[in-house]
């Protein structure tokens, strides 16, 4: 798949190995995944990084094999909603971030560019989550009013 604001195109990726059934290998039944996923994102860990920590640590290939659930889902289930998706929330970080550095360096035209395109995304993705169902439908992406939200 191409880059979405460069003309070169996408480096190939590695594919997920199609299985609708967990390992014969995993030792953790479906309840006690669902119970770690929970405790982990209380610690303060997003959903991606939950992923990464029941791989490396607890040898759980996917969450999804093992519960047939994803890992959002499995919150939603027990009661608690994230406020924002997660790659939204990323770039709204980032944005913030290189808005900060603007605010130091006026003359970076570099970082302007960069933080235009970035911003273009974010109201990309806030209009696809909005549709969705994700977030309000009268949310709008205001700088100001998330560097104190999520900081």
């Amino acid at each position: 798949m191409a880059r979405m604001h460069k003309s070169r195109r996408g480096k190939s990726g590695s594919k997920k190995v199609y299985r609708t059934q967990p390992p014969e290998w995993v030792e953790m039944s479906a309840e006690d995944v669902e119970k770690k996923v929970i405790e982990l994102y209380n610690e303060g860990y997003e959903p991606s990084m939950i992923g990464m920590i029941l791989r490396d640590r607890f040898g759980i290939p996917s969450v999804r094999q093992v519960t047939g659930k994803r890992i959002v889902e499995i919150l939603i289930e027990s009661g608690i909603k994230p406020r924002y998706p997660e790659d939204l929330k990323s770039l709204i970080r980032k944005a913030l971030k290189l808005r900060r550095h603007l605010e130091v360096h006026k003359k970076d035209l570099h970082n302007r560019r960069g933080l235009q395109l970035i911003e273009a995304k974010i109201w990309r993705l806030s209009n696809y989550y909005k549709e969705k169902g994700y977030l309000p439908v009268d949310w709008s992406y205001d700088p100001e009013k998330l560097r104190v939200e999520l900081s």
